[in-house]
């Protein structure tokens, strides 16, 4: 959230007393600004044409316009079918499920497999209609709060449009979908809800006007449809019958201390370059790019490396940074795939930034690095944003990429440090620093073998440490703290003890679900462990979980009592959290190199 997640209300100014100032400066200057909201209107221009154009034809094929010129006619009304009414039964909206399915060409004769394909078509085309209508304001006036939720949104919503159509791709019978698993379209499914989640935050802390109301009339349903659309995929997803989405039988090979016929720690179907990569020294890593700010590498900037790398590249295409700081504020695209930046090692390549919402940004467009195209990796570098606490959350590094792994990074800030936004990813040996909800997002992410620091925080505050927003019970998402170490960072080691309470981590949506698991937990920890987002908010819709952790901290005889709270004692309720079950890393982490750990434990 924008201004949900200030910290402990006594501590914080109210909305109305951060000042606002222009926070689009270091994105370009006007002339480019300019240039893009043009296109984006005229393309919205022409596309919204085009639906109207569509929907116009399929009224007349459809004989919803009637038959005779002049003369209107109202649409059909139908009465669901067993199977509408049963599946729409099964979603969080019924009613609305049931209304936008009704006139949805096929719904009516569809059978309950049928159903799962046509509620994401549907769904889909709501959201492109959304897309383009908002495009088409681009060239609206907004004051520069307004411009970044607008352009977040826009964001947002195209890339919804992107896991909505590799949705539908898998769903459809008689398609292939590329080899889509069920766990893949709950990935993109769960994505897509998350992403209309953001969108609608990002507006909701800016100014009021024409815009924002074209922007919310454009958005409406969009959340509860991708709900619904979850829903009748995930339980019709569970009946054997179903033949929509084709399971591809992975074989699920881990990666182990042994060899595997030569091909060392790494499984033999992974190529030589690619079982490099990790191996290597960085200077000598094979990069596609260098940079350096001695000017004497491919270039002197991060961003024009990224600019510089190709769209859906199919193999890995790394970049390899040099040790120093660079100031900038990076964005890697959807279309940058399996991109890998290398750097020299956790404080020696720095990537340093320093947005906030206080500037006037989102909380979303704060970020020093964000990367949403899939396959990312990033090794021994320092994402850094050093805002400081005073000026609330602002991000270092965000991550909406699927199959995303940061490897042996630093990532350092204060408030909302790390933005695990979507998606799939996992944290191996990573250095996380921060005060108010400094790991916080709706991926499903596993962080494995990390050191977690709270930091002093401001007066009055209180440190926790995760928020994760896990909106629908559906979502396949989570934060999973295995095998790591939760501890104080030198600045709250020198305050007295109590002062600075800490705490696991606190709800920020209706499910949010967190597990800290065969960890370190250190004193600074405070005995109930976790805290209240706001009185009894999601306290019996949440999950929280321990398992096996030790250290003064892990103690649970005076944790909180919260009906969704629970101490895990069988290792099957555990195991449902690792790597190979929550991200299902096994079938895909061996491709990348890193190591990790598949299971509870060795």
């Amino acid at each position: 959230m924008n201004y949900g997640r200030l910290g402990s209300p006594e501590s914080i100014p109210s909305v109305t007393d951060i000042p606002f100032r222009s926070e689009r400066r270091a994105l370009g200057d006007d002339a480019h600004r300019n240039r893009r909201r043009r296109r984006l209107f005229l393309v919205g221009l022409f596309c919204a044409l085009f639906l109207v154009a569509g929907g116009a034809a399929a009224a007349f094929l459809a004989g919803w316009g009637g038959g005779r010129e002049g003369t209107s006619v109202p649409t059909t009304i139908h009465s669901p079918s067993k199977a509408v009414s049963r599946a729409c039964g099964m979603t969080r909206f019924p009613s609305l499920c049931v209304s936008s399915l009704l006139n949805f060409p096929g719904a009516v004769d569809a059978g309950e497999k049928d159903l799962v394909h046509l509620s994401v078509s549907m769904t889909l085309q709501r959201v492109s209609r959304a897309f383009y209508g908002a495009s088409a304001i681009a060239n609206v006036h907004m004051d520069t709060r307004l411009r970044t939720a607008y352009e977040d949104c826009i964001e947002l919503l195209d890339d919804s449009i992107d896991h909505l159509s590799r949705s539908l791709a898998a769903v459809t019978p008689g398609r292939k979908g590329g080899g889509a698993t069920n766990a893949d379209v709950l990935t993109w499914l769960s994505a897509a809800l998350t992403n209309h989640d953001t969108c609608t935050e990002g507006l909701s802390g800016a100014t009021g006007g024409y815009v924002k109301d074209q922007m919310v009339a454009h958005l409406r349903d969009l959340s509860e449809l991708v709900s619904n659309c979850l829903a009748i995929f995930s339980i019709t997803s569970k009946n054997k019958e179903f033949a929509g989405v084709p399971i591809q039988n992975r074989r699920r090979r881990l990666m182990s201390s042994g060899s595997e016929a030569g091909g060392g720690p790494f499984p033999v179907w992974m190529n030589r370059r690619d079982r490099r990569l990790l191996q290597v020294p960085a200077g000598t890593i094979p990069a596609d790019i260098v940079v350096s700010k001695d000017g004497n590498g491919t270039f002197t900037t991060i961003e024009e490396a990224v600019k510089a790398a190709p769209e859906y590249s199919s193999r890995r295409f790394i970049i390899y940074i040099r040790a120093g700081r660079y100031d900038e504020n990076i964005k890697v695209g959807r279309k940058k795939t399996n991109l890998m930046f290398v750097g020299d090692g956790k404080g020696k390549t720095i990537i340093a930034g320093a947005r906030s919402v206080f500037d006037n940004f989102t909380t979303f467009h704060t970020a020093t690095f964000a990367t949403t195209g899939a396959g990312f990796i990033a090794r021994d570098i320092t994402f850094q944003n050093w805002a400081g606490p005073g000026k609330h959350q602002a991000v270092a590094l965000r991550v909406g990429a699927d199959h995303a792994v940061v490897y042996r990074c630093n990532v350092i800030g204060y408030q909302d440090t790390l933005y695990v936004h979507s998606q799939r990813q996992f944290f191996r040996e990573c250095d996380i620093y921060g005060t108010v909800d400094f790991i916080f997002g709706n991926a499903a992410v596993v962080l494995q073998n990390c050191s977690i620091y709270s930091r002093k925080p401001m007066d009055l505050q209180k440190n926790t440490i995760t928020a994760q927003n896990r909106k629908d019970p559906n979502q396949n998402t989570g934060i999973s703290i295995h095998a790591s170490r939760i501890l104080a960072a030198a600045d709250l080691l020198n305050c007295t003890k109590g002062d600075y309470p800490t705490f696991l981590g606190r709800p920020w949506k209706l499910y949010s679900r967190t597990v800290y698991m065969m960890s370190y937990i250190g004193d600074h920890i405070h005995p109930a462990g976790w805290l209240e987002w706001n009185a009894t908010f999601a306290l019996d819709t949440l999950y929280y979980g321990e398992y096996m952790n030790y250290g003064p901290g892990a103690a649970v005889g005076k944790r909180v009592t919260w009906p969704g709270f629970r101490v895990i004692t069988v290792p099957e309720e555990a195991s449902k959290f690792t790597v190979a079950q929550f991200i299902y890393g096994s079938s895909w982490l061996p491709s990348t190199g890193v190591a990790f750990l598949a299971g509870l434990s060795t």
